[in-house]
């Protein structure tokens, strides 16, 4: 019980924390948008390029947890366009379904990962995220484009590699084919990255909205049905019709369990999304991980 409650309290306590924060203490939005940007461009790229430093990448099967993921990704993001049409959304909300039901939140899932399975769950955590992100910026970069009438590709391509967690992913991976960072870098960029999930977990409770629960109820259920219990156990399945087990499958399932992430409201107000929508949807899957996500991971131990 004492792995369990140390494992989900504080990432689901700094949340709750973050929440209360924002209401009541930093109110100014402009302090969360600092933060934010912060956790985004330094902090979680420092921790993503520590994290992949340590991996041997001669031991990971790479190329199947590539499928098991993308798979599911893709699987996930055809359902939410369907669910979106069949719900008679337009083409803005379409793009919130379809953030919502196959974007996640990867601080969560570090959070989680790094309580339950120590370093090497962080590690992996680092490699999940780095075979998540190209996958999941290049679908709803080409969905908005889209919506906009013209697909550029050398403005999507651009936009790809000039993401800071794709960057990071890219270092973190070469580092590692290296023999791992150099001394003094690597205890700086495992400092950042301690920084990053703290930090980045209140931002994410400070970003929720508790005023949009009525916003199209059904769309909000229905794409949280897809993301937290559909698109996981397709990636549970993924895992077991290759034969990857142990760890990296647990990991591998529990980031495709994680709910959406917050910065897809972000991406919704900039691109034409809708707003609103995106922010019913992520403020309802974060409160149903709340259940989802230890369902889950026992599920997988058991399996395990």
């Amino acid at each position: 019980m004492t792995p369990w409650l140390d494992a989900f309290v504080p990432a689901f306590g700094l949340l709750a924390l973050g929440a209360v924060l924002r209401r009541r203490l930093l109110r100014e939005d402009a302090v969360w948008a600092g933060m934010e940007r912060l956790v985004f461009w330094v902090l979680l790229p420092g921790l993503i390029v520590s994290a992949l430093a340590q991996v041997d990448l001669a031991t990971l099967p790479f190329g199947r947890i590539v499928v098991a993921v993308w798979g599911a990704l893709a699987v996930g993001a055809a359902l939410s366009v369907l669910l979106a049409r069949a719900l008679g959304h337009g083409h803005a909300a379409m793009t919130s379904v379809l953030q919502g039901g196959f974007r996640f939140n990867n601080l969560t899932g570090f959070a989680i990962c790094g309580a339950l399975f120590g370093a090497e769950g962080t590690a992996l955590s680092a490699v999940a995220t780095g075979v998540i992100v190209p996958f999941v910026q290049f679908v709803t970069t080409i969905a908005f484009a889209f919506g906009r009438g013209r697909v550029r590709p050398v403005a999507v391509l651009r936009q790809i590699l000039l993401n800071p967690l794709i960057l990071a992913c890219v270092i973190g991976f070469a580092v590692a084919a290296l023999g791992g960072l150099p001394p003094g870098l690597g205890p700086l960029a495992q400092t950042l990255g301690r920084a990053s999930v703290a930090l980045g977990l209140l931002c994410v409770g400070a970003a929720l909205s508790w005023q949009s629960f009525r916003d199209r109820a059904a769309t909000q259920a229905l794409t949280g049905v897809l993301k937290l219990v559909v698109v996981p156990a397709v990636a549970l399945g993924f895992c077991l019709a290759l034969g990857l087990g142990g760890l990296p499958a647990v990991v591998a399932v529990i980031f495709m369990a994680q709910p959406t992430a917050t910065t897809a409201y972000v991406m919704a107000r900039a691109m034409g999304g809708d707003a609103p929508l995106m922010a019913a949807i992520t403020t309802t899957e974060h409160l149903a991980a709340v259940v989802t996500l230890p369902l889950w991971v026992a599920v997988l131990l058991a399996l395990a």
